[in-house]
C-alpha cells in the first residue's frame, strides 16, 4: 500500500511539472509562432496568425501617420507628406526607430493595422499597390524573413488631410532573446 501511494505521488509530481513546463512553455519550443497565410502568393509578406507564448515582453504602438516630406507644398496636402509609397516608407521608418528605443526591431511585429484613406490621384480607391511596395522592403524578405499578422483597411478619413494612411503595430520579443542582446537578465 506505501509502495503504491509513492508511485501515485510521483506520478502526480511528475504531472504537476509537466503541466507547468507545458503552461509556461518548453523552453527548448520558440515563443514567438507565426503561421503563413493561405494565398495564392507564398512570398506574401502577411503572416495568417501569430502566437506569442508565455516569456515574452510585448509593445504596443500607437498608430503613426506620415511625416511631410516636401516643404514647399500646401500644408495638409497629399503633396506634402507623398504618395502611398513614400508615405509607407516614412511611417515603417519611424516605427522602425520607436521600437529600437524599447531594444526591438522590425522582425519582431507580430501584428500590424493599416488605416487607408483614398487617394485623390486613384479615384479616391486606396493605393494598396504603393502600400505594398514600401512594406515589401520591411517584412518577407532575406534580410527580414518575419510577416506580421496584418489588417489592411479604407477608412473616411485620418486626423491630417493629406495623410493617405496610418499604422500602428505590436511587437513581441521573447525574454531570453532579450536578455542575450541586452545582456539584462
Amino acid at each position: 500500500m506505501l509502495f503504491s501511494a509513492r508511485i501515485i505521488g510521483l506520478s502526480l509530481l511528475a504531472l504537476m511539472a509537466e503541466g507547468c513546463a507545458a503552461f509556461h512553455g518548453n523552453p527548448a519550443a520558440p515563443e514567438i509562432i507565426r503561421q503563413p497565410l493561405e494565398v495564392d502568393d507564398p512570398d506574401f509578406p502577411v503572416a495568417g496568425g501569430v502566437m506569442t507564448r508565455a516569456g515574452t515582453d510585448t509593445v504596443y504602438l500607437a498608430g503613426l501617420l506620415p511625416t511631410v516630406v516636401n516643404l514647399n507644398a500646401p500644408k495638409d496636402s497629399v503633396e506634402a507628406y507623398g504618395d502611398a509609397e513614400t508615405q509607407t516608407t516614412t511611417i515603417l521608418t519611424r516605427i522602425k526607430a520607436l521600437l529600437g528605443k524599447f531594444g526591438f526591431d522590425m522582425g519582431d511585429i507580430v501584428k500590424m493595422n493599416i488605416y487607408m484613406v483614398g487617394d485623390p490621384s486613384k479615384g479616391n480607391a486606396m493605393d494598396f499597390a504603393g502600400m505594398m511596395t514600401a512594406y515589401r522592403r520591411y517584412f518577407g524578405t532575406q534580410e527580414q524573413p518575419n510577416k506580421p499578422a496584418r489588417t489592411t483597411v479604407q477608412v473616411v478619413s485620418l486626423r491630417h488631410p493629406g495623410a493617405l494612411l496610418e499604422i500602428e503595430a505590436v511587437a513581441a520579443k521573447s525574454h531570453i532573446a532579450r536578455s542575450a542582446k541586452s545582456g539584462l537578465r
